[in-house]
C-alpha cells in the first residue's frame, strides 16, 4: 500500500471521496436485480436483507452470485477510483463510504445490507493479499458450519490480523478494524440467534 498523502488540505478531497464512495456503496444492487428478473421482493422474504444471502432465498443462485459479484466490486470501484484521483488516504475514505452506503442506502430509506461484499471488495482493493485472507477464512468457516453470518464474522475478526502480518501498515491495521467492527454491529441479531442456536444455515430459506 502507498504512502498515505499529507493531511494538510486534504479534507474536502476526503469528505468528496466519502461521499462518492457512500453514493457508489447504495446502489442496492440485489434489490434491483431481483426486480429485473421479477422475482419476489427481496425486502419481503428471509432476513428483508438486500445482500447475496438474502436473494439466494429467492432460489435464484444466479441473481444471488451476480449481488454478491457486484456488491463487492461497489467496494472495490470506489476505492480505486478515489486512489485514482485523490491517493490512499482517499482510498479509504471511499471504501468505507461505499460500505456505509450499502448499510445505511438513503435511497432505501437507511435500511441495506451487512457490508460483508461490500468489505471483502474493498480489503481487495486497497490490499489485495489481506481481502484474499478474508476471502480464505469466510470460505473455510462457512464449508464447515455451514453459517454464513459466523464466516462473515470471524473473517472480519480476522481481517485487522491479516493486515498486520501481511503489510505491517498501521494505518490499513486501523482501517481494517472499523469495518470488522461495523460488520459485526451489522450482524447483531445474527449473534443472538448464533448464540441461541436459532441461525439458519446456508441453504435455507429461514429468516438470516
Amino acid at each position: 500500500m502507498p504512502d498515505p498523502i499529507s493531511w494538510e488540505f486534504a479534507w474536502p478531497y476526503l469528505l468528496a471521496a466519502l461521499a462518492g464512495g457512500y453514493l457508489l456503496g447504495s446502489i442496492p444492487f440485489g434489490l434491483l436485480l431481483t426486480r429485473l428478473a421479477g422475482t419476489a421482493d427481496v425486502r419481503k422474504i428471509g432476513s428483508g436483507n438486500i445482500g447475496a444471502t438474502n436473494v439466494l432465498r429467492t432460489g435464484r443462485k444466479d441473481l444471488a452470485a451476480a449481488t454478491l459479484l457486484l456488491d463487492g466490486a461497489k467496494g472495490a470501484a470506489a476505492a480505486l477510483i478515489a486512489f485514482q484521483g485523490f491517493g490512499p488516504d482517499a482510498m479509504l475514505a471511499a471504501g468505507f463510504g461505499a460500505v456505509l452506503g450499502h448499510n445505511f442506502p438513503v435511497w432505501l430509506g437507511f435500511r441495506g445490507g451487512k457490508g460483508v461484499a461490500t468489505t471483502i471488495g474493498t480489503l481487495l482493493a486497497v490490499a489485495w493479499p489481506v481481502g484474499l485472507g478474508v476471502c480464505g477464512v469466510w470460505l473455510v468457516v462457512a464449508a464447515v458450519t455451514r453459517y454464513s453470518s459466523l464466516a462473515a464474522l470471524l473473517s472480519a475478526l480476522a481481517a485487522p490480523g491479516l493486515a498486520w502480518l501481511l503489510t505491517g501498515d498501521g494505518q490499513l491495521v486501523q482501517f481494517s478494524a472499523i469495518l470488522a467492527a461495523l460488520l459485526w454491529l451489522r450482524h447483531r441479531e445474527n449473534i443472538l440467534r448464533l448464540l441461541r442456536g436459532e441461525e439458519s444455515r446456508i441453504g435455507r430459506k429461514a429468516a438470516e
